[in-house]
């Protein structure tokens, strides 16, 4: 077992700590206020790098959610992933899901204090990522704690004359400690729904989500969305905590996932729809631009 060097930041307005483990895919493990936990841990660390199994907040790269088969043609490039091979690991149903970082070893710590952290990878420098997102660049990640409230800030930076697919996101598991799933309330944007195949690609059809508050009861969400509006927030609460994901600017997508099986619900911001890779429905990062993207955790 591999043993891993966290880092804790402190918010230096309250009690409230986020645990990142750059050195294992600068996943965030915990997001904590004296000792109450507010992020689903589900099966530990150990399975989050071995396995992939997703825990905490991890990031989605290069593709958040699915694609659609095992090959994609993005920005003049055709590429042909293989499950199990270069970081890529498949869904129930055999394709590609959550991109291929899990538990990456190749990011580097730039700078930290006692709230912050900015963390960043060459795509470059490992040949197995090139050979499933051939695009060079450098990803960074800049990391703040501070009035109860966790900023993620995502920058992508062309590394040569290729312009950069930007299809990622982030995959937030949420948990209220001690108040049962059914009451929970949870609130979300209007927006346009996705609707999917039997594979959970989307189809092409589309709906309006007007939005709002409810209750969460027994219902299951695997739900995915475009036309998110930058500043858009989405909220799960229960008892006298609340959690709001507010997706602040370069989030045009989401995914809201909430299984039976499990105590938590995910409000993913998301670059791109599911499959955009392959339909070419993506921002990009052109040489010379950097595109930032941002999103932010509020505990109350």
């Amino acid at each position: 077992m591999v043993e891993f060097q966290p880092v804790i930041l402190q918010d230096p307005d309250s009690t409230l700590r986020a645990t990142y483990v750059p050195e294992a895919g600068m996943i965030c493990t915990s997001l904590s206020d004296d000792g109450t936990e507010f992020l689903g841990r589900r099966r530990g660390l150990d399975a989050y790098v071995s396995a992939a199994k997703t825990m905490g907040v991890p990031i989605l790269y290069p593709w958040a959610n699915r694609l659609g088969a095992n090959t994609y043609t993005a920005e003049g490039a055709t590429v042909t992933v293989t499950p199990g091979v270069g970081g890529v690991h498949p869904d129930e149903h055999g394709w590609p899901i959550h991109g291929v970082l899990a538990g990456n070893s190749g990011w580097l710590v730039d700078e930290k204090t006692e709230n912050t952290l900015v963390a960043s990878l060459d795509w470059s420098s490992q040949p197995d990522l090139l050979a499933v997102f051939p695009f060079p660049h450098t990803l960074t990640m800049a990391i703040a704690l501070a009035d109860r409230t966790l900023m993620v800030t995502t920058t992508v930076t062309p590394t040569t004359a290729a312009t950069v697919p930007l299809s990622y996101g982030y995959h937030p598991y949420f948990t209220i400690t001690g108040v049962p799933r059914p009451e929970w309330q949870i609130e979300t944007p209007s927006m346009r729904r996705l609707a999917v195949d039997d594979r959970a690609i989307p189809t092409g059809d589309t709906s309006p989500w007007a939005g709002g508050t409810e209750t969460l009861g027994d219902t299951f969400l695997d739900h995915g969305f475009d036309q998110v509006a930058a500043g858009a927030v989405f909220s799960v609460s229960g008892g006298n905590r609340r959690i709001t994901v507010t997706f602040v600017s370069g989030y045009g997508s989401a995914q809201i996932f909430a299984p039976l099986n499990d105590e938590v619900i995910c409000f993913e911001p998301m670059t791109a729809p599911t499959d955009a890779l392959r339909r070419g429905t993506y921002p990009v990062a052109v040489p010379g631009k950097p595109e930032t993207s941002v999103f932010s955790i509020t505990v109350s």
